[in-house]
C-alpha cells in the first residue's frame, strides 16, 4: 500500500512536541506485507525497488495508515443499551445491564450480537479490543467464535459474578470457574485469541471466586484479567462494608492475587497516590474511560497523577455506559476531560496510547500496535477530508500535528475509509 504512514516507535510523552525517535512517519510511504505480517514499512522511494514485480499495489496516497486502533475495556454484550437515559453506575446495573445481559443465555442472540459488535468495531478502525461477555459461557463461544472466523487479535472472558446479581446470572461460585477452565482450555491461544479472567467487579464475588480466580492466573502467567476498580463513590462505600477486612479497594484485589503485569482495572478515578504506586510496582494497568465517565457521572480522572506515578494507562471506550465506540471519540472525551482538569491530552499522546501504548499496557506490543517488519498487519486507513466540515479544516492546517488533533475533534466513524486485520480487508467505507 502507497500512502501517508504514521506510527510510533516509543511514548511521545506529554509535551506539545514528541521526544525524539517517538514518531515515524513517512509522508509518501509504503507498507508491504504478506500472510498477515507486515514484510517492510518505508519511504515509497526506498521501498519500490525490493518489491516484487507481480506485488499489487494499493494506491492511497491521500490517505494516513495507522496502526490499528485498540479498545481495552468493552462490553460487547451491552451494545444495544448505550444512551440509556442517565443513571449512576449501581442504579445503571440494576437498571439496564443485568436485564440485558440475561438475553445471552440464548446462544443465538449471543451470535448475533457478536457478530454486529465486530461490524461495529470494524467500522470505528479498532482491531483489538478486551472485552466483558456475559456470566454465560455462551456469549464466550460465539464471541471467540466470530472473532475467530475474522482472523482478529481480541481478548474476552465470561464474567463471574457469585452474588448480587439476578439469579438467572449469578454462578455458582466454582461451577464459574470451571466453565472458565473449559473456555480458557478450547480458546486461550486459538489463532490470534487470549482469554482475560474476568470477576465483574468485587461487589459481586464473594472472597472464595476471587480466590478461585487468582489461582487460574497463578497457574498460568500468559491469561490477561480484567475487572473495574473505584468507578463510582457508592461503589466505594459498598466495597468497604462487603470487605471490612481489607484496607481499601485495591487490596480487596490483592489478596487474591489478581494484581499483575496483564490486569487491567477500569477506570480507578477514586485513587489515592499509593494505589495507584501498588498498581504500578505490579505493572498493571488503569483503563480511562472517559465517555462512560462523563455520562454515569463518575468522575474526572487524574491522568497527570497517574503518570507521575508511572502507572501505566490505556484507553477504552467502555460501552455500553461509554457514548461511542470509535477510537477518536474516546480521544476528543480524554481531551475534554484533561482540560477540566488542567491536564491537556496532545494529539501525539493520544494517538500513541490508541494504538503502541495500548498495546504495551496489554503485553501485545510483540505482536500489534506498530506498522514495522514482523509484526501482525492490523491498519487503519484515515481519510482526512470525510466530512465536509473536516475537509474544511484540514485545508487550514500546515503541520501534521495540527491534522491529527483535528481528526481527533472532528473525525468520526466516516473518517475511516478502510480496516485491514490479519492482512485482510474488513471493513470499507462505502461512498
Amino acid at each position: 500500500m502507497r500512502a501517508r504512514i504514521l506510527s510510533f516507535d516509543a511514548d511521545p510523552g506529554d509535551g506539545d512536541t514528541p521526544a525524539e525517535g517517538s514518531v515515524v512517519y513517512h509522508e509518501d510511504g509504503a507498507l508491504w506485507w504478506e500472510a498477515g505480517r507486515i514484510r517492510a514499512v518505508g519511504s515509497w522511494q526506498e521501498l519500490t525497488d525490493r518489491l516484487p514485480a507481480d506485488v499489487s499495489v494499493i494506491d492511497q496516497r491521500d490517505k494516513l495508515v495507522m496502526p490499528g486502533f485498540i479498545d481495552s475495556h468493552v462490553h460487547y454484550v451491552q451494545l444495544d443499551i448505550m444512551a440509556s437515559y442517565g443513571r449512576q453506575l449501581l442504579d445503571w446495573l440494576n437498571e439496564y445491564t443485568f436485564p440485558e445481559e440475561c438475553r445471552f443465555a440464548q446462544r443465538e442472540h449471543a451470535e448475533q450480537m457478536a457478530d454486529a459488535f465486530l461490524d461495529e468495531l470494524m467500522r470505528v478502525g479498532t482491531t483489538t479490543a478486551q472485552v466483558f461477555c456475559s456470566s454465560h459461557p455462551n456469549s464466550v463461544d460465539a464471541f471467540f467464535s466470530a472473532s475467530r472466523r475474522r482472523d482478529l487479535c481480541m481478548l474476552a472472558g465470561k464474567v463471574l459474578m457469585d452474588r448480587h446479581a439476578p439469579p438467572e446470572l449469578t454462578d455458582d461460585t466454582l461451577g464459574g470457574i470451571h466453565d472458565t477452565e473449559r473456555l480458557i482450555a478450547e480458546w486461550h491461544g486459538t489463532g490470534r485469541l487470549g482469554y482475560s479472567v474476568t470477576p465483574r467487579f468485587a461487589p459481586t464475588s464473594s472472597r472464595e471466586q476471587l480466590d478461585a480466580a487468582g489461582g487460574l492466573l497463578r497457574n498460568d502467567d500468559s491469561l490477561w484479567l480484567q475487572t473495574h476498580l473505584s468507578e463510582n463513590l457508592g461503589e466505594l462505600d459498598w466495597v468497604a462494608e462487603l470487605f471490612p477486612d481489607s484496607r481499601d479497594y485495591l487490596e480487596v484485589y490483592e489478596k487474591s492475587h489478581l494484581v499483575g503485569p496483564r490486569s487491567t482495572f477500569a477506570h480507578g478515578i477514586h485513587l489515592d497516590d499509593g494505589m495507584r504506586r501498588r498498581l504500578a510496582e505490579r505493572g498493571a494497568n488503569i483503563a480511562f474511560c472517559p465517555s462512560s465517565n462523563l455520562f454515569l457521572g463518575s468522575g474526572l480522572f487524574d491522568r497527570a497523577a497517574a503518570r507521575d506515578t508511572r502507572l501505566n494507562l490505556t484507553l477504552a471506550s467502555d460501552i455500553g455506559a461509554g457514548t461511542d465506540l470509535s477510537g477518536l471519540a474516546t480521544l476528543k472525551a480524554g481531551y475534554q476531560v484533561g482540560q477540566l482538569r488542567g491536564q491537556p491530552l496532545t494529539a501525539w499522546a493520544g494517538f500513541h496510547a490508541l494504538t503502541r501504548g495500548n498495546a504495551a499496557s496489554l503485553s501485545l506490543d510483540d505482536r500489534i500496535g506498530r506498522l514495522a517488519p514482523g509484526m501482525e498487519a492490523d491498519f487503519v486507513v484515515l481519510d482526512l477530508h470525510a466530512s465536509p466540515l473536516l475537509a474544511r479544516r484540514m485545508a487550514r492546517c500546515t503541520s501534521l500535528a495540527e491534522e491529527l488533533f483535528t481528526l481527533m475533534m472532528l473525525g468520526d466513524d466516516r473518517a475511516v475509509h478502510e480496516t485491514w486485520a490479519g492482512g485482510r480487508l474488513q471493513h470499507r467505507r462505502q461512498p
